[in-house]
């Protein structure tokens, strides 16, 4: 799946007319990129949600015959569910895609941000999957404020700003384990279980259908296991601000 609903906010005068999946980026769109990489790992079955300028992202898709993919839209014009809420809404999505022939073949589903690129090597990352977790989470150990934090096996435990030093479960902060907690910086990219629509009522009984992807983690992390992916020679990039555009072009290019 594709997160390509967000409003795009920091890409802004170009966000007023275009949705942030379809700003240019080295002569491609920046689902153009996703949707490429994706297809060059053998991934061709896509989810793609929308909400901002949403038509555009469809007309697109189907102007470009899906860049030869199968490619399902869940349509989030109504109301933008954040990334947790949004995975929950394209359910019937993956369903039509085979989801329920990969709950009994153990088979994860990749799920990444229209507006992050990377040279990750996708098939290795799919391998680090194990079909009895419930699923792994690329991140990495560059500086930010906020971090996942993972015990000594690996395991996501909890979430900690620290310019704020808010750390999230509240009760992990006074437990022994936060002073060994590994930080890393999330990449917006992770290969989840199928099984993870089973763990979502109780996240939804506290914040309602919106709600984002750490916060449903942080909800299941003492139950189910979530293991941190660190790749090799892993180079990324949020295509977030408008200044970042020229760096971003010279990034691509280098992928």
């Amino acid at each position: 799946m594709i997160f390509a609903a967000g409003l795009g906010t920091r890409l802004k005068p170009l966000t007023d007319t275009l949705p942030k999946a379809l700003v240019p980026l080295a002569g491609k769109t920046l689902l153009q990129w996703q949707i490429e990489q994706l297809k060059a790992a053998g991934i061709t079955d896509i989810v793609v949600n929308v909400h901002h300028f949403p038509d555009m992202i469809i007309n697109y898709l189907k102007e470009n015959d899906n860049f030869g993919c199968t490619i399902q839209v869940s349509d989030e014009r109504d109301r933008l569910l954040e990334t947790g809420g949004g995975l929950r809404k394209a359910q019937e999505k993956f369903r039509s895609l085979g989801v329920q022939e990969f709950r009994s073949s153990g088979e994860g589903i990749l799920i990444c941000n229209v507006d992050i690129l990377s040279n990750i090597d996708i098939p290795t990352l799919l391998k680090a999957y194990n079909p009895e977790e419930m699923g792994v989470v690329v991140v990495s150990k560059r500086d930010t404020q906020r971090y996942l934090l993972f015990d000594e096996e690996n395991r996501l435990c909890g979430w900690t700003n620290i310019a704020t030093g808010e750390v999230r479960p509240a009760s992990f902060a006074s437990s022994p384990n936060s002073l060994i907690a590994s930080r890393l910086a999330f990449s917006g990219m992770q290969v989840l279980n199928p099984r993870i629509f089973d763990c979502m009522s109780d996240i939804v009984e506290q914040k309602g259908e919106k709600f984002s992807l750490i916060d449903l983690y942080l909800n299941i992390a003492q139950k189910e296991i979530l293991r941190a992916y660190i790749p090799e020679n892993y180079r990324m990039m949020d295509v977030g601000k408008i200044n970042q555009l020229s760096e971003a072009e010279s990034f691509a290019s280098s992928l």
